[in-house]
């Protein structure tokens, strides 16, 4: 609900954020240690996307967080307190905060890690990536006969009737099309990766029409998570910035993070 912060033993109204506890045993990693080992951490849900994850002070190895005098200001949160975090020869500066006279009560005893900041995350014994998993997001994949065609500038690039169609909570239908449906003679391989916790890491690919290269318009998961299996190898689509037909009928590009 927007506007409420759901907390671990009440309901209270600040902003957008939101608190709930998470049953999951969530470990940080830098440098080959632990610095964070809990099996109580909440989650909070600083943006509307996704939540981060806070652990309580007694769940942190706080011998390795150097307070280095920053701070940093919330609306919702207050003013936070950061700390370096240093492992024997290694630092990540600024990458622990706590909020500790936070309007929040819940935050207090709390600790937050900058995500990139960290060498690794793992929910119970597997690696997660990007960002937590969202309780309230879910990933189905469905085997379609509708008749799919992608259009950049006026040429089609793709079309399949056996396309698998993604729905993941958030986010527009993505429809998913076995390579030999797509025209790969115009699509050039880049660098760009990107990654999921719901899918693994994507590989990219720009399209080219008439001399003009769309860039990083189409992605594909060559090895996805195990939950995600299904779209291996198969291309997907930006539908906010190029036009998909289905069953002839030209859909209406979405307006989402990604336009």
């Amino acid at each position: 609900m927007p506007g409420v912060v759901t907390c671990m033993n009440a309901n209270a109204s600040r902003g957008r954020v939101r608190i709930e506890p998470s049953a999951k045993r969530v470990r940080v990693y830098l440098g080959g240690e632990v610095v964070a080992d809990s099996a109580r951490p909440s989650l909070v849900w600083e943006v509307p996307y996704y939540p981060a994850y806070y652990f309580p002070v007694a769940d942190v190895r706080m011998d390795l967080l150097v307070p280095d005098g920053g701070t940093k200001h919330s609306p919702s949160r207050g003013d936070g307190r950061t700390f370096t975090v240093k492992v024997g020869d290694r630092e990540a500066a600024g990458a622990a905060i706590r909020y500790e006279e936070s309007p929040l009560e819940e935050l207090r005893d709390l600790v937050r890690f900058e995500w990139d900041a960290m060498d690794g995350w793992f929910e119970e014994d597997e690696e997660v990536f990007t960002h937590p998993r969202d309780p309230y997001s879910r990933v189905d994949i469905l085997a379609s006969s509708r008749h799919v065609r992608v259009e950049v500038d006026g040429v089609t690039v793709a079309e399949s009737a056996a396309p698998r169609l993604l729905f993941e909570t958030g986010l527009p239908v993505r429809y998913y099309l076995p390579k030999p449906h797509v025209r790969m003679d115009l699509l050039e391989h880049t660098d760009a990766v990107s990654h999921c916790p719901y899918k693994g890491s994507a590989e990219y690919w720009s399209i080219r029409v008439g001399g003009t290269v769309h860039s990083d318009l189409a992605w594909s998961y060559r090895t996805p998570l195990p939950e995600s299996q299904k779209v291996a190898g198969l291309i997907a689509f930006y539908n906010e910035k190029l036009d998909i037909y289905v069953d002839g009928v030209k859909q209406d590009r979405p307006k989402t993070p990604f336009s």
